[in-house]
């Protein structure tokens, strides 16, 4: 009888955990770890000995973390076994893939160094990278280095990759956040009425958030705000403070507040750090057409705006939504693998 699912015959390649202990998240405000696990692809081809293998960064979407893209599935692939088939079928050139835990407890990351959250950024620049070269067999150069996520991951890829100019030679973004007008403001309204269940008390809505068996929709939605709130408007002399861009009242936004935002916005952001997009050898971004967020309008106007500016990208947008993306890694991978390495693939 002829088997109903996929068989798996090409070779699989292997994971190491890396037991790491950041100094630069040691003054993080929620005093969240500082003793994480840095989860490390290596595919078959992997040698100790010989040139070292390109290096993919996986940066995971709001609620999740590099950890979370091992676990095993019901439907579909894992990244490593997904990983196993592009390397095994020659769609990719081998590389390795580090997937870093940022998991924070505001519910995610956006990949930047904000003192509402902590130095994130220079954990994945500053002791990741280094630390992944002396205990893996990588190539510690820029040519050899690419970032990928999705939603906020993809924001993550896109501004580390406008801020850090020279350490990344491609991109890939999901579905990453860009026009925040779009992507955040119709989520103020559902916040304001969350958090007046708690008199205005963000440290109340959280506590109360991490100790309940059981949240919904609307919970999800202000955890985002929230987070959002704390890395684009951290308040320097008190981290903790969360200063919300609207009044809890009337839900009317402060400009002062909402501009703090604006200006992370890759959409803003671009008009001043275009030169690094223009240096890479592949900025891939795609979006579907039905996203939750918004964020193919956004994907447009930045679209629109590369050309404009005569930067070299790969833009699809395709019939989804914002969930269950993962499918979109075939498409990407093996671009960002053959950016790094310089190889040819069958796509």
């Amino acid at each position: 009888m002829e088997s109903l699912r996929p068989n798996v015959n090409w070779s699989q390649g292997r994971i190491v955990r890396l037991e790491h202990r950041s100094e630069v998240l040691a003054d993080n405000p929620w005093q969240d770890p500082v003793e994480r696990e840095l989860c490390v692809y290596l595919p078959p081809a992997y040698e100790e000995g010989g040139p070292g293998l390109s290096v993919l960064w996986d940066l995971a979407a709001f609620t999740n973390s590099g950890p979370g893209h091992l676990n095993w599935r019901h439907r579909g692939e894992s990244l490593p076994q997904r990983l196993d088939r592009l390397i095994g079928t020659g769609k990719m050139p081998p590389v390795v893939v580090a997937m870093p835990d940022c998991y924070t407890s505001l519910g995610g990351n956006q990949y930047l160094n904000s003192p509402g959250v902590g130095r994130y950024a220079d954990y994945l620049i500053e002791e990741l990278m280094p630390f992944l070269a002396q205990r893996v067999n990588v190539s510690d150069t820029a040519k050899a280095r690419a970032a990928f996520g999705k939603s906020s991951g993809g924001f993550g890829a896109l501004v580390l990759a406008m801020q850090y100019p020279g350490v990344w030679n491609a991109i890939a973004s999901h579905s990453g956040d860009l026009g925040f007008e779009w992507v955040y403001r119709p989520s103020f309204p559902v916040a304001c009425r969350v958090l007046e269940r708690f008199g205005g008390d963000v440290h109340a809505f959280l506590k109360s958030f991490w100790a309940r068996r059981k949240v919904g929709g609307d919970d999800y939605s202000t955890l985002l705000t929230v987070a959002m709130a704390a890395t684009y408007d951290a308040d320097p002399h008190d981290p903790k403070n969360i200063r919300l861009p609207f009044e809890l009242g009337t839900c009317a936004l402060i400009e002062e507040r909402w501009s703090r935002w604006l200006a992370f916005d890759p959409l803003n952001m671009l008009a001043r750090h275009a030169e690094p997009l223009r240096r890479l050898a592949e900025l891939y971004i795609d979006v579907g057409n039905r996203d939750e967020y918004h964020i193919q309008f956004g994907s447009r106007s930045f679209v629109a705006r590369l050309e404009e500016a005569g930067i070299d990208h790969h833009f699809e947008e395709f019939d989804g939504t914002h969930r269950d993306l993962d499918w979109r890694l075939d498409h990407s991978l093996p671009r960002l693998a053959s950016a790094v390495t310089g190889g040819m693939t069958n796509r």
